[in-house]
Parts: structure tokens; sequence; C-alpha cells
């Protein structure tokens, strides 16, 4: 069945590209609502954004969702991979800004607390997308594939030239909870030049070593070092999941990432929804249901060390 919270999540930070405080609260919502944004800082207009993958633009290292009047949020990565991954299928998110608060630079603060208020089922079945033929996309070296699959698997391989890093290659089975044991505390990455750069052109003003992994000549700068040896390539299996939960639904199929990133995850949800024949809506029984993401997931799921 379609969950939702019990009560509200209140959420306070900095975005991580404006560096403006911002307030964020999670919202118990109707079963068919989905996921939606709401600008409760606009007075007038449409402040209702909807968190679907036709609702995506072009933005630099986020993805950015935006409504027909123009109205956007942006860097909801993490907050949709929470909610995938702790089977939250519908809430309102009031927000007062344009950007989501980055916390530590994963999603365990929002699994954490999703967790603590608690879930309620609602009268409705889950719907989920089931991948009927494989579909790819590409652009240079990186590519983005959805095949059949019974169940929800992420492979991702990345390969940096900077040392710390490499290459590094994950795969799991997303059902049973993995991504709250496995995924939800692997922070956002990036190397001092990186950092450098961005910051030249306005953006991660809100970064810190604390909600970033800067990695520098060989070296994990951020206090603590790495959660896991393998932390990057997580990270990137996070923000896979946030962006393909903007399909409307858990997929049922197999996503490979190699060097993929935000944009081409929403350009093969583009492809995907292009080809009818490619994908079909299937109603999930408990047996489907207990292969989804999130299902039965609590908070002695969560990573030992936070």
């Amino acid at each position: 069945m379609q969950n939702t919270l019990k009560s509200a999540a209140v959420f306070t930070g900095l975005g991580l590209h404006s560096g403006e405080p911002v307030r964020m609260v999670v919202r118990p919502a109707a079963a068919e609502t989905g996921i939606w944004f709401r600008r409760t800082d606009l007075s007038a207009g449409d402040v209702m954004i909807p968190a679907r993958w036709d609702a995506v633009v072009p933005s630099k290292l986020c993805t950015l969702v935006a409504n027909p009047s123009g109205v956007s949020v942006s860097t909801i990565e993490h907050i949709m991979a929470a909610l995938a991954g702790c089977a939250i299928h519908n809430a309102i998110i009031d927000i007062d800004g344009p950007e989501v608060p980055i916390l530590d630079g994963s999603s365990v603060s929002f699994v954490d607390r999703f967790l603590q208020v608690g879930l309620v089922a609602q009268a409705a079945p889950v719907r989920a997308i089931r991948v009927l033929k494989t579909v790819e996309v590409g652009e240079g070296e990186a590519v983005a594939r959805l095949e059949p699959s019974d169940m929800l698997e992420i492979d991702f391989q990345i390969d940096f030239t900077e040392a710390a890093i490499g290459r590094q290659e994950k795969t799991l089975n997303m059902a049973n909870g993995a991504f709250v044991r496995e995924l939800c505390d692997s922070r956002t990455f990036c190397l001092q030049s990186d950092v450098d750069r961005m910051r030249a052109n306005g953006l991660a003003l809100g970064g810190t070593l604390e909600n970033a992994v800067v990695f520098e000549d060989g070296r994990v700068l951020s206090p603590g070092g790495l959660r896991h040896s393998d932390e990057p390539v997580r990270h990137k299996m996070l923000d896979a999941l946030g962006d393909l939960s903007l399909a409307g639904g858990p997929i049922l199929g197999r996503y490979t990432g190699v060097r993929a990133g935000h944009a081409l995850t929403n350009r093969l949800l583009r492809a995907l929804f292009a080809q009818p024949e490619a994908w079909a809506y299937v109603d999930c029984s408990t047996q489907t249901g207990c292969k989804l993401p999130g299902m039965g997931v609590h908070r002695g799921d969560l990573p030992a060390q936070l």
C-alpha cells in the first residue's frame, strides 16, 4: 500500500549553492497525491511544483524542478532519495526558499527524521513502473541505461583521475532497506579545485568540509575522512535513486550508470516515457511491494556510526 508520514518533519539548514538559510517542512498528504514542493516564501501565483521527471529543467550540478510559471526548487535529489528509500509515496514539502537544505551532504538526516516520525499506510496500492525493454542514453563516455528486472537494481561505475577516488563500482538490489543501510549516509563529494571554480561562479556558497567530502592531491580534506571506502560511488547511487524517483512511482528495472549524472538520468527517464512499449504501470501486490526500496525499514537499519 502507499505510505505517507504520520506527522510533519521539519528541517533547517543552508542551501549548498545559494548559501541561504532555509526551513523545510515535509507534511503528510492524501493517497495518490505524489510528491509536491510548495514555495511558502511566495505570496502570489502558482507556488506548487511537482517532483516529476517532466518538471526537471537544466541546471548545473543538481536536480531542479520548476512549474509552468517558472517557480522552482533546486538540489532536490537527496530528499527525493530519502523519500523513495523510506517508501514515502505522498507528501507536500513546504519550503521557504529556492533550494533544499544540504544538511550533512547526504540523505541520512532526512531518513532518520522520517523514521522517527513514522509512516502510515494508505488505502491505495503502490503503482510501480515496470521496464519492459532496454532503454539507453549516452554522452561521451557517460552512459545511463534501464533494463527489465523484477526489482530495482542499481549498478554504478565512476572513474576519476584523483587518486583518492579512482575507479569504483558497486551494485545493489535496492529491496529490504538496502538504501537506508548502505547508501543514505554517503555524502556529496568534489575536488578542492572544483570548489574554487564553483565559488568563482557563484555556486557552492553553502558548502563546507562538513557537508561535502573534499579531495585534493590524494587526500581527504574533510574531518573524519570517509564514511565508506567507496563513499563516492555510493553517493552517485544515492543521487540516481533520487533522480529515478521522479518517474512518479517506484521503478521495477535495472539501472546502470557509467559516469552518469543528474542530467543524463533525467534524459533516460524522458527516453523511457517517450516509448510506450518500453514500460507499463503495475499495481503492486504484497509480494512485489516487498521488492521495492523502503518496504519495512526502521531506524535500526541506519548506519551504526551515526
